[in-house]
């Protein structure tokens, strides 16, 4: 199943795409009176209300007249992402010069745990949305195209046995990166989280409808492919992910976890190609749809 969060008129709202992923269900006519219209409230009482959803109702909306938002609201959860999780973008980093920490000098070192950060909540927008290009702050703007994993059933101390059953589902996540930022204060939150460094979209997709095997990835700026890789390519899977960040901090259901992005940044080339104003960021995961986000005017 696909849910959606969208503006239609005044109201952000959310539905299930239906149609053959051309129109939109709102979860106020899909449910029952009085059960829960947003995302987060929704995936915190899954078990009880996904076998009350009617995607026979009346009432349906065309996905063209409305507007796409992040699917998870924000500030409601956390953004968790992972550094340095593909082996071949650990070695593209180590070269770059950005990395400021020293950790990964040797071009072929890969981390021996899960490197972990997070982005502010107010760098979440939605498919369509411009990504701001802050040319007073940054010269090196740089994509990161990611899966992100969603949290369904919360917890602390979860093994990598039980991981995959607290996983509600999948979206994309584009996780913009000022790279100069990232390297002169010699950690990663700030060059992560300027406003609208973190694209979501275009919708959330439960689990069951993506099944455990391996995703393709996809990533193009200006229609040129820089990034493809498989999510078998992972150095930490999702259930090593889950268990680490778990060991001593509470998931919440709606907790999105960025699992890291494979070899093609912009910092991988020589010279390195960062975006630009005008440049559009297409994003593609297997069962997941496509995230696209243009450049803002500077």
């Amino acid at each position: 199943m696909k849910l959606v969060g969208y503006q239609h008129g005044a109201r952000q709202q959310v539905g299930v795409l239906v149609g053959d992923e051309t129109e939109i269900l709102p979860l106020g006519v899909a449910l029952p009176p009085g059960a829960a219209l947003d995302l987060t409230s929704l995936i915190e009482q899954w078990d009880v209300l996904a076998g009350k959803l009617d995607l026979e109702q009346p009432g349906r909306l065309r996905l063209s007249d409305v507007t796409l938002t992040a699917p998870i609201p924000q500030p409601r959860r956390n953004v968790i992402c992972v550094g340095r999780n593909y082996v071949e973008h650990a070695a593209e980093f180590g070269r770059s010069g950005y990395d400021a920490t020293g950790a990964n000098a040797d071009a072929g070192h890969t981390p021996d745990a899960p490197v972990v950060f997070t982005k502010a909540p107010s760098t979440v927008i939605g498919h369509g949305v411009d990504i701001e290009p802050h040319t007073a702050v940054t010269s090196a703007l740089d994509y990161e195209a990611e899966l992100g994993v969603i949290i369904g059933r919360g917890g602390r101390g979860i093994s990598r046995q039980q991981a995959m059953d607290h996983v509600w589902g999948y979206t994309i996540i584009n996780d913009v990166t000022a790279r100069d930022l990232q390297k002169n204060h010699k950690q990663w939150f700030l060059g992560k989280s300027l406003d609208t460094f973190c694209p979501m979209g275009p919708w959330a997709v439960t689990a069951d409808e993506i099944g455990d095997g391996p995703l393709d990835l996809l990533c193009t700026v200006n229609g040129e492919v820089r990034q493809r890789a498989s999510t078998a390519d992972l150095i930490f899977d999702i259930p090593t992910i889950i268990e680490t960040i778990s060991r001593g901090m509470t998931l919440q259901p709606g907790d999105v976890i960025a699992t890291g992005t494979p070899k093609g940044v912009g910092l991988g080339f020589d010279p390195p190609r960062f975006l630009q104003p005008g440049d559009v960021v297409e994003i593609s995961i297997s069962g997941l749809g496509t995230l696209r986000n243009t450049v803002g005017a500077a």
